[in-house]
């Protein structure tokens, strides 16, 4: 098959990479391709890729993805932007805009199947420690502008299938919880770690400053990996809820550190959070930590038994594996993943602004 991902070097499309058998023909859509290598004995996953660079806010962007769309029996839509979290306008355009480029380009080139990648951010507050399905409503958390995103970007999707009808691709909708995986810990760090800090210090710390009512469904990168070969292979559609087992509560992820869990309430970190990231300290909103302390979690019955996937992580072996690459310096060659270098961070972060500011992360 010919199978078009977008987002394909981030943290899932890396993962996907990975789980796709080598006899797919993978065209990749990124705003930076992965540099190029010349050894022919190098098993690099981004080698396999035939890679378009776009960047999905361009105004041109619908047009642009419907010649790289032509011929593709399936897009796999993984784009999304974390960073800066400053500029909600530009990750507004990039996510719910991005995703309407990519839906309509995926119509009008007649694709077989959209595999759109969602989020648990997408549910609805009310249900937080315990599990839902997929009915559950995909209204989002208000406080948070990527929870917003994610809801505004299924709407997107359930009013294109409501005016198609019969004549409307296929759509497959994968709703992981936290994902996360050791080569992606420098990506991560990047994004959510203040440049002073090293990152290697993180595994280090001797007390988790939580609230104990925290509980999120975690799962690993190639798990949700798993799920979308699955969904393709199967031609799946409709929503899937996806995550690793058990949930993780401030003591588990404590456990998993090896830190001593103090309690300090959400709403304490919650204006810890905005405080610090108004006086531009970290780089993280308040929303994160809403949506930590909001979602509900999963209950994966239906990818089980629709597309006979179980997590082959568990959530604290994912946590772990994470925590791993953190320690190591975990990365990859692709710009989202790339090494999370201290001089190269704070020579950024003089010349051209915070990750969280700056107008592309």
């Amino acid at each position: 098959m010919r199978i078009v991902i977008t987002g394909a070097s981030g943290n899932v499309g890396t993962a996907l990479l990975r789980a796709l058998p080598a006899e797919h023909d993978v065209v990749g859509v990124v705003r930076r391709p992965p540099p190029s290598s010349q050894d022919v004995y190098q098993q690099d996953v981004y080698q396999r890729v035939d890679w378009r660079a776009l960047d999905l806010t361009d105004p041109d962007a619908t047009a642009t993805l419907r010649s790289v769309f032509d011929g593709a029996d399936v897009v796999v839509h993984l784009a999304w932007g974390f960073q800066p979290t400053r500029d909600v306008e530009y990750l507004h355009r990039l996510g719910v805009g991005g995703s309407s480029a990519v839906l309509q380009a995926a119509d009008a080139s007649g694709v077989g199947q959209l595999v759109h990648m969602s989020s648990v951010g997408t549910y609805a507050a009310g249900r937080y420690g315990q599990r839902v399905d997929e009915s559950w409503p995909t209204t989002g958390i208000e406080t948070s502008p990527y929870s917003r995103d994610k809801s505004a970007a299924e709407s997107i999707l359930d009013e294109y299938q409501e005016r198609r009808g019969s004549a409307a691709i296929p759509i497959a909708r994968m709703r992981p919880g936290f994902i996360l995986q050791r080569a992606a810990a420098s990506g991560l760090m990047r994004y959510g770690l203040p440049g002073f800090v090293p990152m290697q210090l993180v595994p280090l710390l001797p007390v988790l400053p939580l609230d104990r009512k925290l509980c999120i469904p975690i799962i690993h990168a190639d798990d949700v990996a798993t799920a979308i070969v699955l969904a393709v292979e199967h031609r799946a559609t409709g929503p899937f809820n996806l995550a690793g087992e058990p949930p993780m509560g401030r003591d588990d992820v404590a456990a998993v550190l090896g830190a001593r869990p103090v309690h300090v309430p959400s709403g304490v970190l919650g204006t810890l959070v905005d405080l610090t990231w108004r006086a531009r300290l970290q780089h993280i909103d308040r929303g994160w930590l809403d949506l930590a302390f909001s979602v509900p979690l999963l209950d994966c019955s239906r990818a089980q038994a629709e597309l006979g996937w179980t997590p082959r992580w568990t959530a604290p072996e994912a946590l772990d594996d994470f925590l791993k690459g953190v320690a190591q310096q975990a990365h990859t060659d692709s710009p989202p993943l790339r090494r999370r270098s201290l001089v190269d961070l704070l020579r950024r972060d003089l010349t051209d602004g915070l990750i969280s500011s700056r107008r592309l992360p």
